[in-house]
């Protein structure tokens, strides 16, 4: 089933979203935007956890990516591998490393092309060519475990164009029905709903968010901070969103969930027997989680509301300058969400051929307010257009997965607006991703996927656990 608790997490300032921009591997969604696809969910594991295990299969450790840089001579394409690792039975340490050839290799060829001979000193000026910082970048990584149910987080990174690095710390405490976690970073990267990308110079978030009850009834709490005004990565034109802007805000979520069988059939012992002349073995499923065909429909609903402490007018900017945008936020928002999916599967998810066939089609609300007063504009055929609040329009999430062979799967995962937005009219296509993953049968949930976003022109390969 398409993960409903998108819609909660949605409302927070902690939901990874998958992007090779940071060595870390993601960067954070806005609150205010509407629901990011299930597929740039970033991953459950760490990046370094990742590029350790992802090694094994790459030649020499080394694992491409694709991601744009402000400085168009380096290039998109990049290579990341692990440098050094270090692990005892309750902490690990880890240094990554990334090189950007494009520059390296263009700089070595034109130094080869403008030489009349092939001397020493032509080899010698090439070499030099690789004591360029701007290359590379590095990210160094620990985690240390006191009990078995708390963890800490620390990394830092520093990327050769980049003036200064990133800091990054996160707590981790599991309760018997609650998870608590503590993030802070400097700065810390977030990406609106266009794919453009944001740093804000401090941002720290305390978040509880309790587990899902039998009856499908979840809450969450925090606050959060944010300090320095935000800044536009590559170039971006727009207005900061006003969720970034600094201040002090507490925020409250909650989420009630539910989901009914139409038909499924539940896999048994018999099917995953394999009968041989000396016997019988167990030959499951690919993935766990798309080992039962079945139509389904689930729903899930609910509210939040948040208030700003500080920080709901004019705001000075890091380098001490007032902002002069005329936006501002309410001190008091409250308003309600709700999402929608339907789900079909066809095969097991065994056979070597033909044995997988998903779609899954979720329709979000993200804001109740919103879609009712364009509605109410709508009928009062009123002048006042919603169009420049993204919230407005309803998103329908529409994801194909079909088997190619054996435990390859290609994807598709689209959202529709089904309503004008600021540039657009009408009903049109907001975002796409393409993926190719590859499961790992003994992680019973586990898989390689490499995506592909044409909208924002990143793609990387990343190591997925338990997701539909």
């Amino acid at each position: 089933m398409a993960n409903l608790r998108t819609a909660m997490d949605s409302a927070f300032w902690d939901q990874p979203v998958a992007s090779p921009k940071t060595l870390e591997g993601c960067a954070r969604s806005i609150p205010g935007d509407p629901f990011p696809l299930d597929a740039t969910r970033a991953s459950r594991a760490l990046r370094i956890q990742q590029l350790s295990l992802l090694g094994n299969g790459f030649p020499l450790g080394i694992i491409p990516s694709y991601c744009s840089t402000s400085n168009k001579d380096l290039g998109s394409f990049s290579l990341q591998s692990v440098l050094l690792k270090l692990a005892t039975s309750n902490c690990w340490l880890g240094l990554i490393g990334q090189l950007r050839p494009k520059k390296l290799i263009s700089s070595i060829k034109t130094e080869f092309s403008n030489a009349e001979k092939l001397e020493f000193s032509v080899f010698k000026d090439a070499a030099k060519h690789f004591l360029d910082k701007s290359l590379y970048s590095i990210g160094l990584s620990s985690q240390f475990s006191p009990t078995p149910s708390c963890s800490v987080l620390l990394s830092t990174e520093r990327h050769g164009e980049k003036t200064k690095p990133r800091y990054k710390m996160m707590l981790f405490q599991q309760l018997p029905s609650h998870d608590i976690t503590l993030e802070a970073a400097w700065p810390e990267l977030f990406i609106d709903h266009k794919g453009g990308y944001w740093d804000v110079p401090e941002s720290i978030s305390l978040d509880m968010s309790s587990l899902v009850s039998e009856s499908g009834f979840r809450y969450r709490f925090g606050v959060h901070k944010s300090n320095g005004h935000p800044k536009a990565v590559d170039g971006i034109n727009d207005e900061p969103p006003l969720a970034l802007m600094p201040g002090l805000c507490g925020k409250a979520s909650f989420s009630y969930e539910k989901s009914k069988d139409f038909w499924r059939k539940k896999q048994s012992r018999k099917d995953v027997m394999i009968t041989l002349d000396d016997g019988c073995i167990l030959y499951p499923s690919y993935d766990v989680r798309l080992s039962e065909p079945h139509s389904a429909i689930s729903a899930t609903v609910g509210g939040s509301c948040a208030a700003w402490f500080r920080g709901w007018g004019n705001s000075a900017s890091a380098d001490g300058e007032i902002s002069t945008s005329t936006r501002k936020r309410s001190p008091f928002s409250a308003d309600l969400f709700g999402s929608i999916c339907y789900s079909f599967q066809h095969g097991q998810f065994i056979e070597l051929y033909r044995d997988l066939t998903r779609v899954d089609a979720r329709l979000d609300i993200c804001s109740a307010f919103a879609v009712t007063e364009r509605a109410f504009n709508l009928f009062r055929r009123s002048s006042v257009s919603s169009a420049n609040n993204p919230l407005s329009s309803p998103r329908l999430n529409l994801t194909l997965q079909q088997q190619v062979a054996g435990p390859i799967i290609f994807r598709v995962d689209s959202r529709f607006s089904l309503g004008s937005t600021s540039g657009q009219q009408g009903p049109h296509v907001e975002d796409l991703i393409y993926s190719l993953s590859y499961s790992l049968r003994l992680l019973r949930s586990g898989k390689v996927v490499a995506w592909y976003s044409p909208k924002r022109k990143e793609g990387m390969i990343e190591l997925r656990l338990f997701e539909f």
